[in-house]
């Protein structure tokens, strides 16, 4: 069973004027994303806004993307419901499309406990004929679990990583305490911590930056993990620290969708409540996008 490693790009959803998704658009970032060397596609992630969007547009646009990568690169579903049923019909959905794991967020709002949480997730993975990747993410869902219970999820089998978008202490338990699980893998979710959750023994990262310099951000991880140049690395995260703060610095995903159009490619809109890039922000990875050799359109 397919699990997660390396670079893996939370890919925007191109939205038209009138909401509707620009498919087109869509398929040049997949072939830029790939071009760029990434080990992974997430599509359909909150990046993705999938929260916006019918389960028939997610369906559509998983679809699409196993489509357009063309079996160059797998994909990971974002398939996170609210409901149990809707979950498990995605996630299922996602495997008959051919996408090789799917990502789903711990439940949160009407939170349970890890009796509850390991069912959700056993139910799943035992269902849905596809690896689930564990989305832990406390900050945005105020849901946290303990390096002790994911690993104990991580021992069930069809559970194939977690995406551990929290501190590097946390992350560093985790893996600590997975190390010596050869089906499982841990992903950080933050830019800043890729190198640090290289170092101690993780597996790669989903990231935003990823879509706009994928070739940089490859670049890095490869230099670190296979040529063993860690200075090499180190002078790569220097240059790019910047865009790390620059696609979180506004609500998500308006700043990545900005810069996708600055080099040329089709961002395209956000949906309300969501609000686009404000000018400053613009110009600020406008800026740093031409330092590091790419042609900008005017802002």
């Amino acid at each position: 069973m397919y699990k997660p490693t390396g670079m893996i790009p939370a890919m925007p959803t191109p939205f038209n004027e009138d909401g509707s998704i620009n498919f087109s658009a869509y398929q040049g970032l997949i072939n830029h994303l790939v071009d760029g060397g990434v080990h992974c596609l997430l599509a359909g992630g909150s990046t993705g806004e999938y929260s916006l969007m019918s389960l028939e547009e997610r369906k559509s646009l998983l679809k699409a993307a196993v489509e357009y990568a063309g079996g160059r690169v797998p994909v990971m579903a974002g398939t996170s419901a609210h409901r149990e049923e809707e979950t498990l019909e995605l996630t299922k959905y996602a495997a008959e499309v051919g996408a090789d794991c799917a990502l789903v967020v711990t439940p949160y709002y009407m939170t349970t406990s890890e009796e509850g949480m390991k069912a959700y997730y056993k139910k799943l993975a035992a269902e849905a004929g596809i690896g689930i990747v564990i989305y832990h993410y406390p900050a945005a869902t105020n849901v946290e679990l303990s390096p002790e219970f994911i690993a104990e999820l991580s021992e069930e089998e069809g559970i194939v990583a977690v995406k551990n978008t929290t501190d590097q202490e946390h992350t560093c338990k985790v893996i600590a305490l997975t190390k010596d699980n050869e089906d499982f893998t841990v992903l950080t979710g933050f830019e800043h911590l890729i190198l640090p959750t290289l170092s101690v023994g993780g597996h790669g990262a989903t990231g935003i930056i990823h879509n706009l310099v994928p070739k940089e951000i490859v670049e890095m991880y490869e230099l670190f993990t296979k040529e063993k140049d860690i200075d090499g690395a180190l002078a790569i995260n220097q240059r790019l620290l910047p865009l790390y703060d620059y696609v979180e610095a506004e609500p998500v995903p308006g700043p990545v969708k900005a810069g996708l159009d600055i080099i040329g490619l089709e961002g395209g809109t956000v949906r309300k409540p969501l609000v686009p890039a404000s000018e400053e922000l613009k110009e600020k990875m406008s800026k740093t996008l031409k330092e590091l050799g790419y042609e900008v359109k005017p802002v």
